[in-house]
């Protein structure tokens, strides 16, 4: 993954990422996709599943299996309609079941498996779901954090302004990828990712990187899912800067952000340095040792 200096004016898109997560023999674990490489954004990156917001998505509204307002009230963002946040969280169940065949709804495995089958040979969510008369899983998606893209982006060339959930796999699915946008996708515990990322096996771009210093805190899912539950999630506003030609991203807590209060645990600023990002205090500081 290159660092790239762009400058984007145009408005941060609507988005929705899902970290799923399952216990591990010894650990917390996160699927990852690998993009490919010819990706737009991010190709060649390990990435958690999610995508834009589309317009059609606020069509389910009616079809989800948690009261609008109260999955508005998880985002806690009020200056979102609860049409809008429910168009959210469909993205988030609609672009799970696209990337990885994962789908949260009252299904049986058997039939998620055939609908992804059905979905890879041509028709749209809408046209082969519709008819199905799903409830979509909105409950199982637990609100995890926020990301805006800077304007002053280092990675891509588009802004997005992404809702991270958290949830746990269905029992009796297990997610894949399409070998169309991802090539590669693998279960991994946090610290693993991060040391397989630091020793230059993988790629991973900051929010994923950040996401993964936060999730390594955990043990379980179980733990990841109260501490979903018990917080406001936090806003990550990254606020790029360049201290001697050399590209630093800053975060909430950061003496070089206009936050003050920190909002992730780990470190506060990444460094472009022997071509990834790394923090001042080393693996360590990422893995919270």
């Amino acid at each position: 993954m290159e660092l790239n200096t762009v400058l984007n004016e145009g408005p941060a898109a609507p988005s929705a990422t899902v970290v799923l997560l399952r216990d591990g023999a010894a650990d917390l674990e996160v699927f990852l996709l690998r993009r490919h490489a010819q990706s737009e954004v991010l190709g060649g990156a390990y990435v958690f599943p999610g995508g834009k917001v589309d317009a059609q998505d606020i069509e389910w509204a009616d079809r989800l299996d948690a009261p609008v307002e109260d999955l508005h009230a998880r985002l806690a963002e009020p200056e979102l309609t609860p049409d809008q946040a429910a168009a959210i969280y469909v993205a988030a169940i609609r672009e799970v079941f696209e990337e990885t065949g994962l789908l949260l709804a009252d299904v049986s495995p058997d039939d998620a498996r055939r609908a992804w089958a059905a979905l890879r040979e041509g028709p749209g969510f809408d046209e082969l779901l519709g008819p199905m008369n799903l409830r979509l899983a909105a409950g199982a998606l637990q609100p995890w954090s926020r990301w805006i893209t800077p304007t002053l982006s280092s990675v891509t060339r588009k802004r997005f302004d992404t809702r991270f959930f958290v949830a746990s796999v269905p029992a009796g699915q297990e997610p894949a990828h399409d070998t169309h946008e991802a090539t590669e996708s693998a279960w991994v515990s946090p610290r693993d990712a991060l040391r397989q990322y630091w020793e230059g096996l993988i790629e991973l771009a900051p929010p994923q990187i950040m996401s993964l210093a936060h999730l390594a805190r955990h043990r379980s899912v179980g733990s990841v899912m109260q501490a979903a539950r018990e917080r406001k999630p936090p806003l990550i506003q990254p606020q790029p800067r360049d201290v001697e030609g050399q590209r630093v991203l800053c975060y909430p807590g950061d003496p070089w952000h206009t936050e003050r209060e920190q909002a992730l645990p780990g470190p506060t600023r990444l460094f472009w340095r022997n071509q990834h990002f790394e923090p001042e205090g080393g693996l360590d500081i990422l893995l919270g040792l």
